[in-house]
C-alpha cells in the first residue's frame, strides 16, 4: 500500500522489515502482505487485505461506518478488540465499520520472475492517510518507519529499497503535486502488470523489464 500524506510537496509511508524477516530482511518497503481468507467476504479480497495488512503493520485504518470514516479512537478499540482474538472483520463489524475499498487507486501489479523459488504476485494500491490518524506499528513485523518523498526515498543512503519498491516509487516522482498523481493513475484504462526477468550477464544474474 502506498499510503500519501500532504499535498505538495507530498510523502510515502515506508516501514523497516526486521533482518529476519522471511521478505526483504532490512529493507523499507510499503505496508502489505498476504490474502487471507477472511478478506473475501467484502467482496474484493485483494483490496480488503490491503487495508488489513496496512492496518495489522502500522496501524492506520481505512474504514468507514454509516456517516463518519474511521477515527483514532476506532483504531484503538479495533485494536482491543483484535488483540482480544477477534478477527479484523469482526472487530470492524463491532464497530459499526467497513474496510473503505473505494479509498484505493490500483498503482501496478508485479509478478516476481519464473526463475526464482519464491514468487509473488503483488498488487500496489494508493491511499491518502485518514485525518486524524497516526502510525502505530506492530513490533515484531516493522523495526522503523518514515514518511519520505519519492526523491528522498530514492537518494537517501539510509534508505534500503528492494528492486520493485524502487521502481513503483520511479514511477510516482512524475507528479509533484498529490491530487495530480490521483487525476493520473485514475484515468489509467488497464492497471500494468510488471512481470521483471532474470538475466545473466558478464558481473552475473540481473533484473530487468
Amino acid at each position: 500500500m502506498l499510503l500519501a500524506r500532504g499535498k505538495k510537496p507530498w510523502e510515502l509511508l515506508l516501514m523497516r522489515r526486521p533482518r529476519g524477516a522471511d521478505f526483504a530482511p532490512g529493507a523499507y518497503v510499503f505496508p502489505g502482505g498476504v490474502v487471507h481468507e477472511e478478506d473475501a467476504e467484502w467482496g474484493d479480497d485483494n483490496a480488503a487485505a490491503a487495508i488489513r495488512e496496512l492496518f495489522e503493520e502500522v496501524g492506520i485504518l481505512l474504514a468507514r461506518g454509516r456517516d463518519r470514516f474511521a477515527q483514532a479512537r476506532d483504531c484503538e478499540r479495533v485494536r482491543e478488540l483484535v488483540a482480544g482474538g477477534s478477527t479484523f472483520g469482526n472487530a470492524l463489524r463491532s464497530c459499526g465499520l467497513q474496510p473503505a475499498l473505494d479509498r484505493l487507486v490500483m498503482l501496478a501489479r508485479w509478478v516476481t520472475p519464473v526463475t526464482m523459488s519464491r514468487r509473488y504476485d503483488a498488487r500496489f494500491y494508493l491511499a491518502r492517510l485518514p485525518a486524524a490518524q497516526t502510525v502505530h506499528i506492530q513490533p515484531d513485523e516493522v523495526i522503523d518507519w518514515v514518511w519520505a518523498t519519492p526523491e528522498r526515498a530514492l537518494r537517501d543512503p539510509e534508505i534500503t529499497l528492494v528492486y520493485a519498491t524502487r521502481k513503483v516509487l520511479e514511477s510516482v516522482t512524475v507528479d509533484d503535486d498529490v491530487n495530480s498523481l490521483f487525476k493520473r493513475i485514475r484515468r489509467l484504462t488497464s492497471v500494468p502488470i510488471v512481470e521483471p526477468r532474470m538475466v545473466q550477464t558478464e558481473s552475473g544474474w540481473e533484473i530487468v523489464l
